[in-house]
């Protein structure tokens, strides 16, 4: 039997760190796969540590402490370094994809090497305003134009990799934040590595610590700083 690792990256999140851990258990419950639940805490301030903590049993559920914010890149390197399974995958806590594709997404990793959602395949269903979706789409193209890629949506927090793929890329991974996704799928292809991006059915979640100015900015000059660095 596979053993998959299913990573929730955690900073802030007590509102819905148990609604994600409780769903990714019952999703993965009704499928083939031994698996695991690692709560990738990243320094919180708001008590998630401790409803992590009691959460985890140290065999189906274990809890991944940071004192200090390492970034949600570094927090998820963590978590793949110490994972067990032969497929280690991501999702984003406040379930904005819908948990109906995961056992496909494992799969598809098992399968190609690296698995991941795509809110812009034609068959996508997507829940979200304007303000968010355009610059999306508008840096997806960017990250096309400038670095290559053939993948259509980088940002998407649903993602799975055979683990040894995975950490033959990260040692080449510079971002610790928001522009992680990208320099992961970007070395990927670089590398050779084949990708399966699957339609999924997507919805904003309520809360969004996304500033579409600020991390707009960020992401371009990270595109940059890449595309020089490449």
């Amino acid at each position: 039997m596979v053993r998959a690792s299913i990573v929730l990256p955690a900073y802030n999140e007590a509102r819905n760190i148990e609604r994600a851990v409780k769903a990714v258990i019952e999703t993965m419950e009704k499928t083939g796969y031994d698996y695991e639940v690692i709560i990738a805490e990243d320094g919180s301030t708001d008590g998630t540590d401790k409803i992590a903590s009691r959460l985890a049993d140290g065999r189906r559920v274990i809890h991944l402490h940071s004192d200090k914010r390492l970034g949600r890149g570094k927090a998820l390197e963590r978590a793949f370094y110490f994972a067990k399974g032969k497929v280690v995958a991501f999702l984003d806590v406040d379930l904005s994809t819908d948990m109906s594709h995961l056992p496909e997404l494992l799969e598809k990793a098992e399968k190609y090497g690296i698995a991941i959602g795509s809110r812009l395949k034609k068959e996508s269903e997507t829940e979200r305003p304007a303000k968010r979706d355009i610059p999306s789409r508008i840096y997806n193209f960017l990250v096309r134009l400038l670095l290559g890629s053939k993948v259509s949506d980088h940002q998407c927090g649903f993602k799975a990799f055979r683990r040894e793929i995975i950490l033959s890329i990260l040692p080449d991974v510079k971002d610790n934040h928001w522009f992680w996704d990208t320099e992961v799928l970007v070395i990927a292809q670089r590398k050779g590595y084949e990708i399966c991006e699957i339609p999924v059915k997507w919805k904003q979640g309520e809360e969004t610590r996304v500033n579409v100015l600020r991390d707009s900015l960020y992401m371009f000059r990270r595109l940059l700083e890449m595309k020089f660095r490449l």
